[in-house]
């Protein structure tokens, strides 16, 4: 090792700092932990500049549907209300509909007695209030336009123990514990020697933001073709009123080469082409923003944990993103490890031990492995044409549709209670 390399010793290291990586951080601050946070892009934009700005309709092309339950997390890392008061939508009904069928299945809050299904938001702003947040933590680094570079460990197999990460500026920083937090394609999973079982889904998520003749009524709209689903998720623009609340964000997930074909459309046969794909459920396509297209990947980690290093969020895991899950098992997985630190540290134990992260593995593995064969499953029944399986599923979603308690039951799991 370089003795003029710059030596920095921490407790714990997270690479990545989108909003899993900062809510691991803020839910890990204060408890007596020196904590750094390194992360490649440059800083966001501020909370500040971004609440200044809301009431504009520019809006981030990435958005999350978040659960109650990420709801409750973040009121307890104590930023919800800053982001609810910010620019967030509720949404109080969902509308699913098979496009190569006549089955549908219409979900309300009021069936279970709540006020929203759940809330929309940009994942830009989720991260600005989680960066003002982090920043005001004592004991916790942040460091933007970095990386992790290279991994090493000291002392292998003894209680003293430490990884060792080079870092791009040039820092060498020795570590009780580095997390990955670093996103689908996590350097510190390969680099840790992670396993993984992932395989491409042949698609392409097309994502934009769009405004429509006829308002969204605070509903997350989504159609299932056989060459994958199409939902409209709705925004808030503040200071709109109801009939003025127009504007949608889409994710749009289609076979590789239709998406290929759509992306090189102009906006207006682009629109004219949406428009039709969502059977003009909102009139016409007005407006659409620039648009994004990304591959999808099922892939999972083997192995969440071992001695000195841990993985969560989409560094452990990414899924289809039909039901919008993604940031909320992040979020889970956060809440799942910093609980079982936290409660290691009142033990008087090692958390960076394979015996104590195992205990965060246990807690979230299988949960995620049924989400995955979940959405895996809705895939397959509904990507195909067979006329007894296109039957069967529009039958199900007319019976599920018609059966209140099994209706509240699949609220209540799209919800995360």
């Amino acid at each position: 090792m370089n003795t003029n390399t710059q030596q920095i010793q921490v407790d714990i290291l997270i690479a990545g700092g989108g909003p899993t990586g900062l809510a691991l951080a803020c839910a890990l601050a204060g408890n007596g932990l020196d904590i750094l946070l390194v992360d490649a892009g440059k800083e966001g934009i501020s909370f500040n500049t971004f609440a200044a700005q809301a009431g504009q309709p520019h809006f981030d092309t990435r958005v999350s549907a978040l659960t109650v339950t990420s709801q409750q997390f973040l009121e307890s890392l104590d930023i919800w209300n800053k982001i609810a008061n910010t620019r967030i939508c509720p949404y109080h009904e969902m509308q699913v509909w098979d496009g190569e069928g006549t089955g549908s299945i219409h979900f309300t809050a009021a069936e279970i007695h709540a006020d929203c299904l759940g809330h929309i938001v940009e994942n830009n702003l989720v991260a600005a209030a989680l960066m003002q947040r982090a920043s005001a933590q004592s004991g916790l680094t942040l460091k933007h336009e970095d990386q992790v570079t290279r991994i090493d460990f000291e002392d292998t197999g003894k209680p003293s123990a430490r990884v060792v990460a080079r870092l791009a500026s040039g820092a060498d920083v020795t570590a009780r514990l580095l997390v990955g937090a670093d996103g689908a394609n996590s350097f510190v999973r390969q680099q840790g020697g992670f396993n993984t079982r992932e395989w491409e889904y042949g698609h392409q998520a097309i994502v934009t933001t769009v405004k429509t003749a006829l308002p969204h009524q605070f509903t997350a709209w989504q159609r299932f073709m056989h060459t994958g689903p199409l939902a409209f998720l709705p925004l808030y623009l503040p200071g709109a009123d109801a009939a003025d609340q127009r504007y949608c964000s889409i994710v749009w997930s289609c076979v590789t080469e239709g998406a290929d074909g759509i992306m090189t459309l102009d906006d207006a046969a682009f629109r004219h082409r949406l428009g039709a794909a969502f059977e003009f459920r909102l009139g016409e396509i007005q407006e659409s923003d620039k648009r994004l297209s990304f591959p999808l990947w099922q892939r999972h980690a083997t192995d969440y944990v071992q001695a000195n290093m841990a993985l969560v969020g989409d560094a452990a895991h990414t899924i289809h993103p039909l039901a919008g899950q993604g940031v909320n098992l992040g979020f889970a997985d956060v809440q799942a490890l910093s609980a079982v630190i936290r409660e290691a540290l009142g033990r008087g134990e090692d958390f960076a031990t394979h015996q104590v992260l195992s205990r965060y593995q246990r807690r979230r593995k299988a949960a995620n492995l049924g989400m995955m064969a979940a959405m895996e499953g809705f895939k397959h029944l509904f990507g195909s044409d067979d006329l007894a399986l296109t039957w069967l599923r529009n039958a199900g979603l007319r019976l599920a549709d018609q059966a209140p308690l099994v209706k509240q039951r699949l609220i209540r799991q799209a919800m995360g209670l």
